[in-house]
């Protein structure tokens, strides 16, 4: 029995694998698939309860763009969901409705064991089976694949994105490792819930000199938060302050701070690390530069296998990193571009798409068609 062979699939169905195929259905780009693990948008539904977006959502501007947390034209979490920091809940809600109004051919509940190159394509060995494309676009994301291992010692940290609500954290007090978004965001909502806070990290985010990348610096949102967990007095920033280690001793955690006197505190450390992400899954299939970041042609492709592209957080471009929806969306017509190139498909109406983030006229329309 012939294996049926698809143009594209798409292995993730988050905002990075939808955004991309709702760009490549408007270039008429024809079989193809979206594959995901659990449900479109599952990631943001393991969202700890008071996570919020920290770019702002609005239905347009008078310069003609679109919202900042949309994945496509035509569509605006801010005008479907009528609120300006989206929840993960929320924002999960508005991509799986968007992407069943927009029929998306997604298939659900199959998971991507392996990816291997083949003459003309890719086999892909899943929960489903063996699936074959010519071309495979890997959008499945970060938020799914925490960074566990970042000290020794760190299999008694508690990870960030493992916790449901700040609010059922027991004791009266909370260590966060970890000054980022995710640490910071964690330490606010515990401050909030009337615990005394203590966050360490290995330079000091929260206060951002000469850096203006947002993929970089904490956001306004954060430190706007940031400064009024700050005015309660259970909040004390740490910064230079890097963990090389933690350890447990009888009813204590101690966090061992390189140059420096551990940290002791008597609740599980919460770890904000980061992710690994899900390009672990297929490393071998990309190479990388010394400082971790994946090797990408101008058009996102793997310089180690042609066909092979990358959407998403973890895409890196002449050091510009686009790690926020509102800014690896930016990428989407360069993949589809280059996808539909591939494929032989007519790319005229990727111009007509690109007017629609410049012509005020489009607002109204955006607004209109926007039942996602």
């Amino acid at each position: 029995m012939t294996t049926r062979l698809w143009n594209v699939v798409i292995v993730g169905a988050g905002p990075a694998g939808l955004g991309i195929a709702l760009m490549l259905r408007e270039l008429k780009v024809r079989e193809t698939v979206v594959l995901e693990r659990s449900e479109p948008g599952a990631s943001f539904r393991k969202w700890p309860k008071e996570m919020r977006f920290i770019t702002p959502s609005f239905p347009g501007n008078f310069f003609g763009n679109i919202d900042l947390n949309s994945i496509a034209i035509y569509s605006s979490p801010a005008h479907v969901l009528r609120t300006e920091h989206p929840s993960g809940i929320q924002y999960a809600d508005y991509l799986k409705d968007g992407a069943r109004r927009a029929e998306l051919p997604i298939r659900c509940g199959v998971d991507v064991f392996s990816v291997t190159p083949e003459d003309g394509g890719f086999q892909l060995e899943t929960s489903n089976g063996v699936i074959r494309s010519k071309i495979v676009i890997w959008a499945a994301g970060e938020f799914q694949y925490p960074r566990l291992d970042p000290f020794p010692g760190a299999e008694h940290c508690l990870h960030n994105s493992l916790v449901g609500s700040w609010a059922e954290r027991p004791g009266e007090e909370a260590c966060v490792i970890g000054g980022y978004e995710s640490g910071l965001d964690a330490a606010i909502a515990l401050v909030a819930n009337g615990k005394k806070v203590t966050v360490l990290d290995q330079h000091v985010s929260w206060q951002p000199d000469q850096e203006y990348d947002p993929s970089r610096i904490p956001s306004p949102y954060t430190l706007q938060r940031l400064r009024g967990a700050m005015a309660t007095g259970r909040l004390q920033l740490c910064g230079n302050s890097p963990v090389v280690g933690v350890r447990k001793e009888n009813d204590c955690y101690l966090c061992d701070i390189a140059g420096g006197p551990p940290v002791m505190t008597r609740q599980q450390p919460i770890l904000a690390a980061g992710f690994a992400g899900s390009l672990s899954l297929i490393r071998p299939l990309f190479e990388f530069e010394e400082s971790g970041n994946v090797c990408l042609t101008p058009h996102d492709e793997s310089t180690r296998v042609p066909g092979l592209f990358l959407v998403g957080p973890a895409v890196r471009q002449k050091k510009v990193v686009f790690c926020f929806i509102y800014k690896f969306r930016q990428r989407f017509a360069v993949v589809a571009a280059a996808v539909a190139k591939r494929l032989s498909v007519d790319c005229g109406r990727l111009d007509e798409y690109r007017k629609h983030n410049f012509y005020l006229d489009d607002l109204a329309c955006c607004e209109q068609s926007c039942t996602c």
